[in-house]
């Protein structure tokens, strides 16, 4: 048993332990929570079971590691971000596991996709652009007005659409142009030009 200023007594195992084994609470008189940090855990888990709700068992990782929740592996610091505003300054998931959790997200957010969904897409065009028909479809199309998903597209088509900023006359025209028939302008007067009809 430890006696003395350096000692606590637990509330529920009725115990006396170091200082240390006890959680900081600025509520209590000093400066301490009343369960042991062990006996606040199986409280926590307790009530959490009473809920119908699962909690993680505690796994046990070196110094210089972190488990990420959602790969479940226990991996070096240098697999992971930086983040001032955790408990321990270290993101909650893996550099792995973030990647996919952003670009999961980001479809979400921006086109209403899920990846199941923008894979479907992808597999129903034949698993290559819409367009050209000949490289692996990357990037979702969408239109820039009603927001509406067209199809995924290569990294150079969706451009070529974005320079051409989706107007089908301008598109057509460069088809045009592309096959053989010149477009050109005729200038009518300074400054004034004709297109052909």
């Amino acid at each position: 048993m430890i006696e003395g200023s350096e000692s606590r007594r637990c509330s529920r195992c009725k115990q006396h332990l170091p200082r240390a084994a006890f959680a900081s609470n600025r509520s209590m008189a000093d400066g301490l929570q009343a369960y042991c940090r062990k006996c606040a855990a199986a409280y926590y888990r307790q009530r959490q079971e009473a809920k119908g709700k699962k909690v993680r068992e505690k796994v046990a990782v070196p110094p210089g590691h972190k488990r990420c929740p959602q790969c479940e592996e226990i991996k070096p610091h240098a697999d992971w971000e930086r983040n001032k505003t955790t408990s321990d300054g270290w993101a909650s998931y893996c550099r792995a596991c973030r990647a996919v959790r952003n670009r999961e997200s980001y479809l979400k957010r921006k086109y209403g996709l899920t990846s199941v969904e923008r894979d479907a897409l992808v597999a129903s065009q034949g698993g290559v652009c819409c367009i050209c028909l000949a490289a692996l479809p990357e990037h979702v199309d969408h239109c820039h007005e009603t927001g509406r998903v067209r199809g995924v597209l290569c990294f150079s088509c969706n451009a070529a659409l974005g320079q051409f900023k989706d107007r089908p006359d301008v598109i057509r025209r460069a088809a045009a142009y592309v096959e053989g028939i010149a477009w050109k302008p005729t200038l009518v007067a300074p400054g004034v030009y004709q297109l052909p009809s």
